[in-house]
């Protein structure tokens, strides 16, 4: 039996967009989860998806991880996403995007896009041309703006820190971290964890890059099913989401789970699994919020200092969830999703105090 777009979701989405770029013959869908907390703001991802139905679950699931992610990081924006499946031939990139950004714009502020997985700074500046409902334009001095990955990587560090300490007694320095996708933000959280003085174990199907990033980190690289098994202290998942599953968390030998991947359980009941097996695992829409604090920032005008103090701030977030979950006998997951969902129902109350 074919699966229902939310047939998996919590909550159902309050509209559902899609759209066709006939020069391109490529298919887009935009959801906008929730617009209680403010405008549904969330990035475009562009992916090979096998049909319509999958790009649009995909963008059900994205768009109310966002809708949690927004909320959790108290930023005044509800839940969206924007999926547009890559096209088989070449294509017009930036009359594709520009067909996007109409269609953004025909939403007039209701929802907020910016860069995902397969979009960059040039594709933004495209739908720039046709709306100003989006961010992760070129950065001006002082001001937030232009690639968000290194900040949802800051983002991660912040969040692994606190969760080694909890979990293992010890610092990032003294433990192995798999860190599984090597695109611009598992890069950048390598970096990171590298200068931590960390030891590194890579999965990347990219040749060039995993022979890089080897290089670079003194990193050992494996395959990325090879690395969800490895003897570590920590996983962090960096590609695409549904990576646990009860098969791969059966064989799972990390002790702590914090990545930047979006929607990295497969179903609710992995992370009762995993706390059942010891595994501390960090809430991924709290771990990887950096990117859309940096949105933000540049959408409303923040400075560049406002965002850094935002994003630190997911260190101190994970250490309440943690202490939450633990008075409250409930998975991490569980305590951060329940906190998102309050703060969602209690919209017109937060806003009435801003």
């Amino acid at each position: 039996m074919s699966l229902a777009p939310q047939d998996h979701l919590s909550l159902p989405p309050e509209e559902v967009v899609t759209f066709y770029d006939r020069a391109s013959g490529a298919n887009g869908v935009i959801v906008l989860h929730s617009t209680a907390l403010g405008p549904a703001a969330g990035g475009c991802r562009v992916w090979r998806y096998t049909g319509k139905q999958a790009a649009t679950v995909d963008a059900l699931r994205l768009a109310e991880g966002m809708a949690l992610k927004n909320a959790l990081a108290e930023l005044p924006f509800g839940g969206g996403k924007a999926v547009i499946c890559l096209p088989d031939g070449p294509f017009d990139r930036e009359a594709l995007f520009r067909t996007f950004g109409r269609e953004v714009a025909a939403l007039k502020g209701r929802y907020v896009t910016a860069e995902d997985v397969g979009t960059s700074v040039a594709d933004m500046e495209s739908v720039a041309r046709e709306t100003r409902h989006v961010a992760g334009l070129p950065a001006r001095r002082g001001q937030p703006g232009g690639d968000p990955s290194p900040w949802t990587a800051l983002g991660v560090l912040q969040a692994m820190r606190v969760a080694v300490r909890h979990r293992l007694g010890a610092e990032l320095s003294d433990v192995t971290v798999a860190v599984q996708g090597l695109g611009h933000v598992g890069f950048a959280l390598c970096e990171l964890l590298h200068q931590e003085g960390a030891k590194l174990v890579l999965a990347e199907p990219r040749s060039e890059v995993a022979a890089r990033a080897a290089d670079r980190f003194g990193a050992m690289v494996m395959s990325s099913r090879a690395l969800l098994s490895a003897k570590v202290d920590v996983l962090a998942p960096c590609a695409l989401g549904a990576v646990l599953d009860a098969p791969t968390v059966a064989g799972l030998r990390a002790s702590v789970v914090c990545g930047a991947a979006n929607n990295q359980l497969a179903d609710e009941e992995v992370a009762r699994t995993l706390a059942a097996q010891g595994v501390l695992y960090a809430p991924d829409f709290l771990v990887n919020a950096g990117g859309i604090v940096n949105v933000a920032g540049e959408y409303l005008g923040w400075r560049a200092a406002e965002v850094r103090r935002r994003v630190l701030a997911i260190g101190p977030r994970m250490e309440t969830v943690l202490a939450r979950a633990e008075r409250d006998g409930v998975t991490p997951h569980h305590t951060a999703r329940a906190v998102a969902l309050d703060r969602i129902a209690n919209a017109p109350r937060i806003q009435a105090a801003a």
